[in-house]
């Protein structure tokens, strides 16, 4: 803002003892350091308030912003859903109901000492030539 060097409050502090006298300085040098004290809390608490409603207001821009990612996320989610309904609706074949078929019980031969088990034909091997 601007410079006071100690040169310029030394000559204030003399037009002060002039203007004012020596009897009332201390008494208003009080008081002016309680106005000085006073005026800088105003200042520290406006500033204070100024930051703080900056700072909201980035809260709210964020609380926004991730709104509308997780509503987008829900829509792409939905369209994902409803194409894999879509996928597998067109997979399923309408089926018909099956006839209703009785199961009777199957009669196994009985193992009998004479019966030998038929032997099994081998496989056939193929010969290949080799080069």
């Amino acid at each position: 803002m601007f410079e006071i060097g100690f040169s310029e409050i030394v000559v204030i502090m003399v037009v002060a003892l002039i203007v004012i006298g020596p009897e009332k300085l201390p008494k208003v040098a009080r008081t002016l350091g309680l106005l000085w004290g006073r005026a800088q809390r105003y200042v520290n608490g406006v500033r204070a308030d100024i930051e703080r409603d900056m700072q909201l207001e980035e809260l709210r821009q964020l609380k926004l912003k991730m709104e509308q990612e997780a509503m987008a996320v829900e829509q792409a989610t939905k369209q994902t859903v409803q194409t894999l309904d879509q996928h597998v609706q067109s997979l399923e074949v309408p089926s018909e109901p099956a006839p209703a078929v009785e199961s009777k019980p199957r009669s196994v031969p009985a193992a009998t000492p004479d019966s030998k088990p038929k032997p099994q034909a081998a496989p056939i091997q193929q010969q290949f030539p080799i080069d």
